[in-house]
């Protein structure tokens, strides 16, 4: 999606520091952080919301969750949040998918 801010941010148009990147996600710091520790889980792969998974997304989605476990574990952190938002009225701001990694620690 060419005018998709986390399709830019994957494909490295726009400079971000990834904390975590393989061939399925990357995760980075939220530039509005809502906590002390605001982490993003951003799939390579473009879906709109949740609501819009496909057969075998799943596996995208399961991965992102593990994702943030470990970097969760790697930061210290004994104790986050894990949210997506999804669609407009659940607060979705950016229509491609991603995981919030929220902790008051930090």
């Amino acid at each position: 999606m060419s005018d998709c801010i986390f399709c830019k941010i994957v494909d490295k148009e726009i400079p971000t520091e990834f904390l975590y990147e393989d061939e399925t996600c990357v995760i980075f710091p939220d530039i509005n952080p809502a906590a002390k520790t605001h982490l993003l889980v951003v799939p390579k792969k473009h879906i709109p919301t949740i609501a819009d998974l496909e057969e075998g997304d799943e596996k995208i989605v399961g991965h992102m969750v593990k994702k943030a476990k470990d970097i969760a574990k790697e930061k210290g952190l004994t104790g986050y949040k894990l949210q997506f938002n999804v669609g407009k009225d659940g607060g979705q701001e950016i229509f491609h998918i991603h995981l919030h990694l929220t902790s008051t620690q930090g």
